[in-house]
């Protein structure tokens, strides 16, 4: 069939909580306080980082970012799925369905390579705190985050490219409440053998090559932790980093069950669940994990206080 006489498909419609239709005001107003905290909780973690000199070291300038990096995340995804919830209309655009993607992918590639980094900044102040300094100077900070946002979006824009390239002629529901990439590839009417081999690579390496990297930075951290002769040492370099690693083990936990794990084993229902926990929640536990066991970002809050 040729080109002209193809129906093609100009919005998709994000099935969400169809089923909880009962609930929608319930679930509305509980989006939005969790969306309302996930905002103020990393903005003000911005904000403290940005105007307390107390807190101008490389451990803070990467949370800043990972704080940045979770406003962008949650803000691409959450008012659209209220508006969803509240309005009914859960129609997007095509072009609007493949940008929330590009958004949401990007930052969470972003984020994947800003906790790596992370994990190494912990494991050079612990395990080589004398040439700490030296190897976590300003600029070698402000290169990391760079490239670390740079490589989000450009492997992102590579999927984006390949996603454009395929036409959809019907159905058009999503069954979630975001616009992931396994839906956009599964309603394609087009062949998608190319991008799925190359998301597939490309997911591989953004997720497992990080883990691993941060496996093996906290494993030399444990280690050397260990060999502290005193008990009150190694509790205060294990708190440290206590706060990433608690960050690492969310984030991480939802990722892998989320797009890891066999798809054919979950539920719909499931699926949606563990996209919710991955959203949603896991940003809004990043601040309060930072607030409640960072000393440091604990004074400035009672300061203001």
């Amino acid at each position: 069939m040729s080109l002209e006489n193809k129906t093609f498909v100009i919005d998709f419609l994000l099935v969400g909580f169809k089923d909880l239709n009962s609930l929608k005001l319930f679930l509305f107003f509980l989006f939005s306080i969790i969306y309302i905290f996930t905002l103020s909780g990393n903005l003000l973690i911005i904000v403290l980082v940005l105007s307390s000199s107390r807190l101008h070291s490389p451990m803070y300038f990467f949370i800043t970012n990972l704080s940045l990096s979770e406003v962008i995340f949650t803000t691409n995804i959450i008012p659209n799925m209220l508006e969803n919830l509240l309005m009914g209309d859960n129609k997007i655009s095509v072009p609007g369905c493949l940008t929330q993607y590009y958004i949401f992918s990007s930052t969470a590639t972003t984020e994947c390579f800003l906790l790596a980094i992370m994990s190494y900044d912990r494991y050079l102040a612990i395990c080589n705190p004398l040439r700490y300094a030296s190897f976590m100077d300003p600029t070698v900070c402000n290169h990391l985050v760079i490239w670390a946002w740079l490589v989000g979006f450009f492997i992102s824009m590579i999927t984006l490219i390949l996603l454009c390239e395929l036409y959809y002629c019907g159905p058009n529901e999503i069954d979630n409440f975001f616009c992931d990439l396994t839906p956009l590839i599964e309603l394609a009417c087009s062949d998608t053998l190319v991008v799925e081999i190359e998301s597939f690579l490309f997911a591989s390496v953004i997720t497992l090559l990080p883990f691993v990297f941060i496996i093996i930075s906290y494993s030399l951290i444990i280690y050397t932790i260990m060999k502290i002769p005193s008990t009150t040492g190694r509790k205060k370099a294990f708190s440290t980093c206590s706060s990433h690693l608690a960050v690492v083990c969310t984030y991480y936990g939802t990722l892998i069950a989320l797009y890891v794990s066999p798809s054919k084993r979950k539920t719909f229902n499931l699926s949606k669940v563990l996209s919710l926990l991955y959203t949603i929640v896991t940003p809004l536990l990043n601040p309060i994990i930072y607030s409640l066991r960072n000393k440091e970002i604990k004074k400035e809050i009672t300061k203001i206080v």
